[in-house]
């Protein structure tokens, strides 16, 4: 299944964004990670169909209500395989 990378850019942080996208992840029936980044971003990186995850990428262009996404980049890498979708803690 395809795999991608999202840095998601604006203020994304402090606005539950983690637990908002992965909720959606879940609800989509995608598996990978999200954390925040040192620099202020979110970073996802999420499994599943390609239909699915064009469906992710538009929900973090939006994001939870209290966010302001200014930009999303997204990056096919290679396949990976993850059990579920989690919340990385720590930067």
């Amino acid at each position: 299944m395809p795999t991608i990378h999202l840095q998601i850019s604006g203020k994304v942080q402090g606005v539950y964004f983690r637990a908002s996208a992965k909720e959606a992840a879940e609800q989509l029936g995608l598996t990978g990670w999200v954390k925040n980044s040192a620099n202020g971003d979110v970073e996802s990186v999420a499994n599943g169909s390609e239909e699915k995850l064009a469906k992710f990428v538009e929900w973090c262009k939006m994001g939870p209500p209290g966010a302001k996404v200014e930009n999303v980049v997204v990056k096919n890498i290679e396949e990976a395989a993850f059990r579920d979708f989690a919340i990385i803690r720590g930067r």
